[in-house]
């Protein structure tokens, strides 16, 4: 098993989650619904921090649940937890061993809050701190850089605003994911002809906005960890609120722009950063009118709910960071100065 088959392997692996774990997400949900929480507070590190952005923008625009993103340091070197009792208490953890995340679970199980863990190991630390555990069904994620894991929590946290909502129409959409990943997955001899004129590349900007700056954030960190690049983050507002400035012709910004209510704002932006200021743009978007204006284009399905794009679109960002990180002559599996489970305080 590689980060390559562990890429390619997504599709089976949502769909699995789909079928194996339906009954444990609508349980879930009726137990949001009977205790009537306030909100969400949900602990996470890494890859699985940026699933619980993409939990923050979907539960609050589908269910209207305000969702704060905590700070385990506050329950662990301070602590001086915040009073939770009220809310679902989330832990998103791959391996589920990090003590501080383990630790906002205890928390808040302690105050009586409803506590849910979502990891890939059942009979992990955080799974045994919660009531409610989601097993992301994974199987073994052999590569350090999360992949896999990542979708897979990813399809969780939309299973679980589908099962609050209990709206049937959107069932649909949901179960049509692992053949629109399967779809993305198709582009990969592509981008793997196009990484090469980034091989000089040691910084970058990775532009997104709502349900996608979860992506950007994503993409930022493959990059950093695989690819050895200084790639920042940003949501595209939060880009023109000073970082804009640093812009020169060639500077290379990453941007993920599928169709949805974003598509507009952003798409101003980046016309006006290739046009005003030269930059070099790489682009993954589903609509024509952003990806001719790209230096390299990176295309995703047409028909793509923008509530569950980053499902999908994540997926040639990925790609494009295996093969970049291949013809850098990094080690794909194992980054430097990474371990698999990484333990925090």
């Amino acid at each position: 098993m590689s980060l390559r088959s562990e890429i390619l392997e997504q599709p089976e692996v949502l769909a699995r989650l789909l079928e194996d774990q339906r009954e444990t997400i609508w349980s879930v949900a009726r137990a949001v619904r009977a205790r009537g929480c306030s909100g969400v507070f949900l602990a996470a590190r890494g890859s699985s921090d940026n699933a619980g952005l993409y939990a923050k923008y979907l539960w609050g625009a589908w269910n209207r649940l305000p969702v704060a993103l905590a700070a385990p340091s506050l329950f662990t070197l301070y602590a001086s937890p915040p009073t939770i009792k009220d809310m679902l208490v989330v832990g998103i953890s791959q391996s589920g061993q990090s003590p501080d995340i383990v630790s906002v679970i205890r928390e808040g199980r302690a105050q009586g809050a409803l506590t849910l863990a979502i990891t890939n190991d059942p009979g992990s630390p955080i799974a045994d701190a919660a009531q409610f555990v989601v097993d992301t069904f994974a199987g073994p994620e052999r590569a350090v850089a999360a992949t896999k894991s990542y979708t897979a929590q990813l399809m969780v946290v939309a299973m679980l605003s589908v099962a609050l909502e209990e709206k049937p129409d959107r069932v649909g959409p949901l179960g049509r994911v692992p053949d629109l990943v399967r779809d993305a997955l198709s582009e990969d001899s592509v981008i793997e002809s196009l990484v090469e004129r980034y091989l000089s590349m040691s910084r970058c900007v990775v532009l997104g906005r709502g349900y996608n700056f979860a992506t950007a954030c994503e993409w930022a960190l493959k990059l950093k960890e695989l690819c050895h690049v200084a790639a920042e983050p940003y949501s595209s507002a939060d880009f023109q609120h000073g970082p804009t400035a640093m812009v020169s012709p060639g500077f290379p910004i990453l941007a993920v722009v599928p169709e949805g209510a974003i598509f507009g704002d952003v798409m101003s932006l980046l016309k006006t950063l290739v046009s005003d200021q030269g930059v070099e743009l790489v682009l993954i978007s589903n609509r024509e009118e952003a990806l001719s204006i790209a230096s390299t284009p990176l295309r995703l399905p047409s028909e793509l709910p923008e509530w569950l794009s980053p499902l999908v679109s994540v997926v040639p960002a990925q790609l494009f960071c295996y093969h970049l990180t291949r013809a850098k002559g990094f080690d794909t599996e194992n980054p430097r100065r990474l371990s698999k489970v990484t333990k925090t305080w």
